[in-house]
């Protein structure tokens, strides 16, 4: 008896057929889609903008890593923790119980993949606060978060404007990229639309760049004469020294040579200076919190 052999799926009555899956065909390894470069020109969603407790436009750090995975996939980026500094840790006495303020420095590196396939990797460095909280836990643990949140927005402004760039531009939502020259078709010519007025960053002065106003600039990076002239303003309150040792340290001055309050008008670093003043209003402040308590 003969047995029929069954043909190859791919083998018809008709001949040979071919299979098409149903998925679009894939882009060149490590590169980017249409679909993503054209998501990634588009200005942001004005919904997406917030205001941040300095009063500028800035996008919350889970809805940047939403849109890492929309655009990206799962897997399509990693982050790289390169930097968790400790810069203070004050604690001010409060009657029974200390209240705690905490400064962090963290740094951030952040890998985009296509395809598995690294498309560029970039670092974002922030600082981030806690201040004057009743637990030390919660202190720090809401500066790390702060600056690390910070770091990893700095980092994803190099992807454009979905992911806040435009923000920089006194605070605008319009885009700012608009085109890039190695995505537009080669039969088009290399015109780039007109871009928008460039305007302050948020923290320049308004109507001039940091470069074009000093004191913009002394502002956002104090020279060390600036800081030693603001001691005095903060020589009796802890918290305001707090502040200014932070700057101090981030400065970078804080082993500067400084001369004392009179009348010793002793020589010390700007780092011992602030610390010791800084640990005297404290015990002050303890001491009297004490005595209120026995009487």
């Amino acid at each position: 008896m003969a047995t029929a052999t069954e043909a190859p799926a791919t083998t018809t009555a008709e001949g040979p057929t071919q299979h098409v899956p149903n998925q679009p065909a894939p882009s060149e390894s490590g590169q980017l889609t249409p679909a993503q470069v054209n998501f990634l020109l588009r200005g942001i969603d004005p919904r997406r903008v917030g205001e941040d407790g300095k009063g500028f436009a800035h996008v919350e750090a889970w809805d940047v890593r939403r849109h890492l995975i929309r655009i990206f996939g799962f897997g399509g980026f990693d982050t790289d923790l390169l930097e968790m500094t400790l810069v203070c840790q004050q604690e001010i006495p409060a009657g029974n119980r200390s209240r705690w303020t905490v400064v962090y420095r963290v740094a951030v590196k952040l890998t985009v993949k296509v395809d598995g396939v690294e498309l560029g990797h970039w670092h974002g460095v922030a600082t981030g606060d806690a201040t004057n909280l009743p637990s030390l836990a919660d202190a720090h643990d809401l500066a790390l978060k702060t600056a690390d949140s910070q770091a990893l927005k700095r980092a994803a402004t190099n992807m454009g404007d979905q992911f806040g760039l435009s923000l920089y531009n006194g605070g605008s939502p319009t885009p700012v990229v608009n085109a890039a020259l190695p995505y537009m078709p080669p039969q088009q010519p290399a015109a780039l639309p007109q871009d928008p007025p460039v305007k302050p960053e948020p923290g320049s002065p308004v109507g001039a760049s940091a470069e074009a106003d000093p004191a913009g600039s002394e502002a956002q990076h104090p020279t060390f004469d600036t800081l030693v002239a603001s001691v005095p303003d903060c020589w009796e309150n802890a918290i305001a020294l707090v502040q200014l040792h932070v700057r101090v340290k981030e400065s970078g001055f804080g082993s500067h040579r400084v001369q004392g309050p009179p009348p010793e008008y002793a020589w010390t670093t700007f780092d011992e200076l602030l610390s010791a003043r800084i640990a005297e209003l404290n015990e002050r402040t303890a001491q009297g919190g004490a005595e209120g308590s026995a009487a």
